[in-house]
This record gives C-alpha cells, structure tokens and sequence, in this order.
C-alpha cells in the first residue's frame, strides 16, 4: 500500500490519535493503522474510524449532561 500523500510504504503499526468535543479532550495513545514510512502520515481502517465516532457520539452525550447540569443554565 502506498501513501496517499507522499507515496511512501504503508506499514500496519500503531498511531496517536486526538479529538476535542464540547471542552473534553480525548487522547487515544495507539490506534491500529496504516502508517507511511516516509512521512508518518497514519491511515485508519473502516473498524478504527467506526469505533472512533462511537468514541464521539458518546462524549457527546455525556457533555450534553454536564451542560444541563451546569449552575449557569
């Protein structure tokens, strides 16, 4: 597999990967991945992504609670 940025040798490793939703910080250390030799650029499979909006829908949800508990609404 070739990278679709740089062209580079795609190997399967592990990559970080990083979101902010509705003032919560998500830090996911090693997702499995595709990841270039060449650049680092990582590529991440239909499972990895599927599991990573289920990871955003449910922080989501639990920000949503934290907002209708806050003393300021």
């Amino acid at each position: 597999m070739k990278c679709l940025y740089c062209q580079g040798n795609m190997v399967r490793e592990t990559a970080p990967f990083h979101f902010d939703r509705q003032g919560a910080h998500v830090s996911l250390d090693s997702v499995p991945a595709w990841v270039c030799t060449q650049c680092g650029e990582p590529l991440f499979e239909e499972a990895e992504v599927n599991a990573i909006q289920e990871l955003m829908d449910a922080v989501d949800k639990q920000a949503e609670r934290f907002e209708r508990r806050s003393p300021s609404n």
